[in-house]
Formats: structure tokens, C-alpha cells, sequence
């Protein structure tokens, strides 16, 4: 492995890692020596990628990928790249598409396509969506590992209808069910008279960073039409990822 590689592994490591761990526990993690992993770890924070707290001796991430994060997305859009494979959704369901993005802590819907039909569900863009109680939401959990879904449904879930799941292990098997089959279902989750599927959109270390979800009218999405949808909802996510992080991303 090159230094350079070694070096982006330990940041991607440090990245993965919860908290401010040490030295020891990177170089661990790395599965590199320590003399190495300090080495790694020196030239990165001479770049900015990582800062080392002076009272603890433990590290942390830098502004520096937060800086070309925002060069990134001022580049290379995000809603502008995935545009086509979303409207294509659209056009080939005809129900309505919404996509969502994972900011500060919560599923926000950042675009709407809605069906060209009278009757259609009606999303607005900015809506918060719950993570157990949504198709969305329910994706965004099925790409997660079960400490980072448990951090983030602590407390007590919110009840929004008579079909929310709000039971932990109810909720835990149709999370691990999106993630066998690619896409998640939900019917009545939030609202009533509303079906949905979704899947996640991953980023270049297949990490979820939002969803992609097709919703509508339960007289509509028979279960013909919720296999048909999910299915292509789920080809659609991985072109979307495609589409925005190209082909490197890491092996999963």
C-alpha cells in the first residue's frame, strides 16, 4: 500500500470510528503499527483532514473535508446530477417521486415530482420525515449499521396512525427486510391512505445519505404495482449513487 493510500485509509478509518479515539485505537483500527498510523496522522493534520485535541491527545476530523465537500456540491450539484433518473421514475410509475436527504440528524425532502393524476399523494418539499413511520425513512435505517439505527431512535417513537410501528422489534425485521430485498414498504405509516416504497442512496463509501421513494393512493400501489415500483425505485437509488460518486465506491 502507498503512503498516500495509507494515509486516506487512516482518514477513512478515523471517519468510521465513533467519538475522538486515540492514537492506539486508530492504529488498531488500521491495522497499522503506531509508528505508522502517527506518521499517517501528522501529515494529514498538516493538510487540515484531521485535528488532534491538545488536552486529550485524541483525533478528529479537520475542516478540511468539509471544505472540498462544499467545492464538491458547488461543482457538481447533487439535485441537478440525479434530475433525469428521478423525472424517468416519474414517467415510468406515474405516481409521485420524492427524494431526501439526511441533514443535521433528520430525513428532510429536498424534491418533489408529483403524479400527473387528480387523486396523488402531495409531499412539500422541507418536510421532516420520520424514520420509522416512513418508506423513506425506513430505507435510510436498512443501510445503517444497528448502533447507528439504535443512536438515532433513542426515545420513544411517535405514534402519527393506527398502522405506525412504533414496537422496536416490529420495526427492526422491516428495516432488515428493505435491506434483503433492496427496497422498503409502507403502508399507513404516516399518513392514511398513503403507500410508499423506497430505497437508500449511498455515497461513495456506501454510507446512506438519503432516499428516493415512490408514493401513492393505496388504491393504486396493489401489490403488483408495490414490487413493480419497488424494484425500480431501488435500480433507480443505485443510479442516482452511480450518477453522483461514479465508480468509487467502496467495495461493500
Amino acid at each position: 500500500m502507498s503512503t498516500v493510500a495509507k494515509a486516506l485509509f487512516v482518514l477513512e478509518t478515523l471517519a468510521d470510528m465513533p467519538g475522538e479515539p486515540g492514537l492506539t485505537q486508530i492504529a488498531r483500527a488500521a491495522r497499522l503499527d503506531k509508528a505508522t498510523a502517527h506518521r499517517m496522522l501528522c501529515e494529514l493534520e498538516k493538510f487540515g483532514f484531521v485535528e488532534q485535541d491538545p488536552a486529550s491527545k485524541c483525533y478528529r476530523l479537520g475542516n478540511a473535508p468539509v471544505r472540498l465537500a462544499h467545492i464538491r456540491e458547488s461543482r457538481y450539484p447533487f439535485l441537478e446530477i440525479v434530475l433525469p433518473q428521478i423525472r424517468k421514475l416519474a414517467a415510468d410509475t406515474h405516481e409521485t417521486v420524492h427524494l431526501s436527504r439526511f441533514i443535521s440528524g433528520r430525513l428532510a425532502t429536498v424534491h418533489v415530482d408529483e403524479s400527473p393524476f387528480a387523486n396523488r399523494v402531495t409531499i412539500q418539499s422541507g418536510v421532516i420525515l420520520p424514520l420509522h413511520a416512513t418508506a423513506s425513512g425506513i430505507a435510510y435505517l436498512s443501510a445503517l449499521t444497528a448502533v447507528e439505527r439504535a443512536n438515532l431512535l433513542s426515545g420513544t417513537l411517535p405514534v402519527f396512525t393506527h398502522q405506525t410501528i412504533a414496537d422496536r422489534d416490529e420495526l427492526e425485521i422491516l428495516v432488515r427486510e428493505a435491506a434483503e430485498r433492496g427496497y422498503s414498504i409502507n403502508h399507513n405509516g404516516f399518513d392514511v391512505g398513503v403507500a410508499s416504497v423506497a430505497a437508500p442512496i449511498l455515497d461513495n463509501r456506501n454510507h446512506p445519505i438519503g432516499t428516493l421513494a415512490v408514493a401513492g393512493p393505496e388504491s393504486r400501489m396493489t401489490d403488483e404495482n408495490i414490487k413493480k415500483f419497488g424494484t425500480l425505485v431501488a435500480r433507480t437509488a443505485r443510479e442516482v449513487t452511480r450518477a453522483y460518486w461514479g465508480t468509487r465506491q467502496k467495495a461493500g
